[in-house]
């Protein structure tokens, strides 16, 4: 009860009548008082596509809290479940498979047959019913305008959502199951000696993502739900309708981006100041014309102790992947002597943090508006004396 009273809470918070349709639909809120930072078109009406697994994972982790379901249960699937269309884990009628590997697989792959196979399982081998049980929970979160009609979120003319219910499941699953949330931020996991990559880019390349889901349909558009905490602040953002994928990302980044920087300022926040930020291109400034040669004007190893954090990443090569790319970039001032990548654990994982090093002040802010013109990730830092970096594990 005192789950469902909170979120109740926050939705009465945030509540607002609906606006006029428009191509993509934005919400963000503080995940701490539920207070909406930014909105725009958050009540209309779309299809969520894979958001809807966040509903099957909500009410997954519920059974299993309650002692009615357990990670190591075996679920037999079903021919229904193996006949879901792509994005799929590709299991086979008859096959079974644990209720972990089935929760991995919807959050990472956001495998519509393992998807399935949950929400039969909780229903009796029943998906209609569990499409009701999803609806009933969704109206007790206060998701007011939701109707889910599978466990999946493949096309169905009747499952419909809106940005600001959806933020509303991605405040419930953080704050009521705190237990599970880290699994939001796996970008991959292991299946059958296989590594099995994830769809989320933003946990790769936004420092401080750590989940939630995408989605994408041919009549949804590329969707998101997802939440990043810098500085002790926590904010969930639900982008809709995206035609492409990296459009909605970079909208993403951006809004996160400006508040993140808007609350490093330790004043009362601003929202009107922060909205004009959000709709004025480049994070709330002017485009600056500043090309790959005029944004660094030092030389190639300045003696300096600055740096800037341009992503992190599953695995080493990765990391040095995306750093060689931005080196290249800026070949005429940088090398690959100024690259290194550090080593950090992160809700019990390790990541690999790619970093430029040795620039002054003045060039790593240049260098970093440079990259956030180009839609790239980006944070000035000062060294530390003795700082250590890692080495590739062979």
């Amino acid at each position: 009860m005192k789950k469902l009273f909170f979120l109740a809470f926050l939705a009465l918070m945030f509540s607002a009548s609906a606006k006029a349709s428009d191509s993509t639909s934005l919400i963000m809120i503080d995940a701490q008082s539920g207070d909406v930072l930014y909105q725009k078109n958050a009540d209309e009406k779309r299809y969520p596509a894979s958001l809807t697994k966040l509903m099957t994972l909500y009410i997954t982790f519920n059974a299993i809290e309650n002692g009615n379901l357990s990670m190591s249960d075996k679920l037999k699937i079903s021919p229904i479940a193996a006949g879901r269309s792509p994005s799929r884990l590709g299991l086979n009628a008859g096959d079974v498979i644990d209720v972990k590997t089935c929760v991995l697989a919807s959050i990472v792959k956001s495998a519509n047959d393992c998807a399935t196979a949950l929400g039969e399982a909780l229903s009796n081998g029943n998906e209609r019913e569990f499409a009701l049980m999803m609806t009933k929970t969704a109206q007790k979160l206060g998701m007011k305008n939701t109707t889910f009609k599978n466990a999946s979120g493949l096309n169905h003319s009747e499952q419909k959502t809106t940005a600001r219910d959806m933020a509303l499941l991605g405040l419930a699953i953080y704050h009521h199951f705190p237990k599970y949330y880290p699994l939001f931020s796996l970008s991959s996991f292991e299946y059958n000696g296989q590594t099995i990559e994830g769809h989320n880019n933003l946990l790769k390349t936004f420092d401080g993502a750590d989940g939630m889901k995408t989605g994408y349909t041919s009549t949804a558009g590329f969707n998101i739900v997802t939440s990043a905490k810098r500085d002790g602040h926590r904010v969930i953002v639900v982008a809709m309708g995206y035609k492409k994928a990296d459009d909605r990302d970079e909208k993403v980044a951006s809004m996160m981006s400006n508040v993140f920087d808007h609350l490093k300022e330790k004043t009362p926040l601003d929202i009107q100041k922060l909205k004009v930020a959000i709709e004025t291109p480049k994070g709330g400034q002017k485009k600056q014309a500043i090309t790959y040669a005029q944004a660094i004007q030092t030389p190639e190893k300045p003696k300096s102790d600055y740096a800037i954090k341009i992503g992190a990443f599953s695995n080493y090569d990765k990391a040095l992947q995306h750093a060689k790319s931005v080196q290249q970039q800026f070949s005429s001032k940088l090398s690959a002597q100024n690259i290194r990548i550090d080593k950090l654990a992160s809700n019990g994982k390790t990541l690999y943090r790619a970093q430029i090093i040795g620039l002054n002040s003045n060039d790593a802010e240049r260098l970093c508006t440079a990259l956030k013109n180009k839609r790239q990730e980006c944070v000035t830092v000062l060294l530390k004396p003795n700082t250590m970096f890692a080495e590739k594990e062979m």
